[in-house]
């Protein structure tokens, strides 16, 4: 059986990881979750949600260079809310390994907390997933976002996506 790459989707060589967040709001949960998505930087991409293993040797990047429309591997948390008066938030934290060998942990979390509490709770399940596998931590990245929901539906999202450098 022959194995065929399928551009995005292929995590071999090497791999690149970009975080995002944004907020959303709209009439709709699927309008307001389309904006959290612009306002994280992924809403032109086919996100294809997947778990929270960052591969060895992933480096940072700061934009995301495929073409829009591509599958987008991405470990992510959203949360939505039509209760107005309600904070809503999100986030993720990226252990980076020492070792570039190793594999890194992503850890997303939501809950009616500010978004600066949930990314310390993301950070330490990250950095208690490195420990518990024995791998040090070289660097941890993090971001998140929150609202208030006012009329209508609001959308948090937090994400870590994933692509194989095309360079």
């Amino acid at each position: 059986m022959r194995i065929r790459r399928c551009g995005s989707l292929d995590l071999s060589g090497r791999v690149r990881f970009k975080l995002g967040a944004g907020v959303g709001h709209a009439d709709d949960y699927i309008l307001a979750f389309d904006r959290a998505l612009r306002g994280a930087g992924f809403s032109d991409y086919n996100l294809l949600r997947v778990s929270s293993v960052l591969p060895p040797g992933a480096l940072p990047s700061d934009e995301i260079p495929l073409p829009k429309g591509y599958l987008l591997p991405i470990a992510y948390g959203e949360k939505s809310s039509s209760e107005r008066g309600a904070l809503i938030g999100a986030a993720v934290a990226v252990a980076v390994p020492k070792d570039p060998e190793n594999v890194g942990i992503i850890m997303e979390v939501t809950g009616n907390e500010p978004s600066s509490v949930l990314m310390d709770k993301a950070e330490a399940l990250a950095r208690q997933a490195m420990a518990d596998r024995g791998i040090e931590v070289a660097a941890v990245y993090r971001t998140g976002a929150d609202t208030t929901v006012g009329d209508g539906v609001s959308c948090v999202f937090a994400g870590v996506a994933l692509w194989r450098d095309p360079s």
